[in-house]
């Protein structure tokens, strides 16, 4: 596909590169590749960003800043807990949906932090935006303990909840690829995945 030329170069840059590193991975990715897939030259993508470390890092602020930018409004919503809870995970999935390749980032980010082959200021910057990760965690987590003391989710312990329920979520991009459907065939796929990971799946015999 070639690249859309309207599209600040910062942002194509960016996109590329998710791409590339959700295909091959950070170490295998090389600065032509994220050049090629922009269609310009390596000089370019240098005039942007110093390292090819800059290029990941600047992935997984953006990607961190997408999906929260996505999911905030949702927090202060009225409704219970729980109908907030469903409105921010329906916001995830459909951000990671959309943004498949930046998921991939940000979950190789927290699994490289503690890499020895990082040097340690890398190291650093990534504890840095794990920490951004950390804080949307703690959205979640802060509407599940009102869903609990509302009574709109049951007596449960939060932090575990929140950690389950989000992988949970997360889960969705080992199996989810791309398609070419509307943005409704992905808000209702999400509002499925949601629903299943609430509810589960036994049959409700009360």
């Amino acid at each position: 596909m070639s690249p859309d030329l309207t599209v600040e170069p910062k942002v194509r840059i960016l996109d590329a590169a998710a791409d590339a590193f959700m295909r091959r991975g950070f170490a295998d990715t090389t600065i032509d590749d994220i050049a090629d897939a922009v269609g310009a030259t390596k000089g370019l993508v240098y005039y942007h960003y110093r390292s090819k470390f800059d290029i990941f890092l600047a992935v997984y602020e953006q990607g961190m800043q997408r999906v929260r930018e996505r999911v905030e409004p949702s927090v202060t919503r009225p409704g219970s807990g729980r109908e907030r809870l469903e409105s921010m995970a329906v916001a995830h999935v459909v951000n990671l949906m959309d943004d498949l390749s930046y998921h991939h980032v940000v979950h190789q980010g927290v699994r490289h932090q503690e890499s020895t082959a990082l040097k340690a200021r890398q190291r650093d910057a990534l504890i840095a935006l794990n920490q951004l990760r950390q804080d949307y965690e703690l959205l979640f987590r802060n509407v599940v303990a009102e869903g609990v003391a509302d009574g709109s989710l049951r007596d449960i312990d939060v932090g575990l909840a929140t950690r389950v329920f989000l992988s949970s979520l997360n889960a969705v991009d080992v199996w989810y690829r791309r398609s070419e459907g509307t943005a409704e065939d992905s808000s209702r796929l999400a509002r499925a995945v949601v629903d299943l990971v609430i509810r589960g799946v036994a049959a409700d015999t009360a």
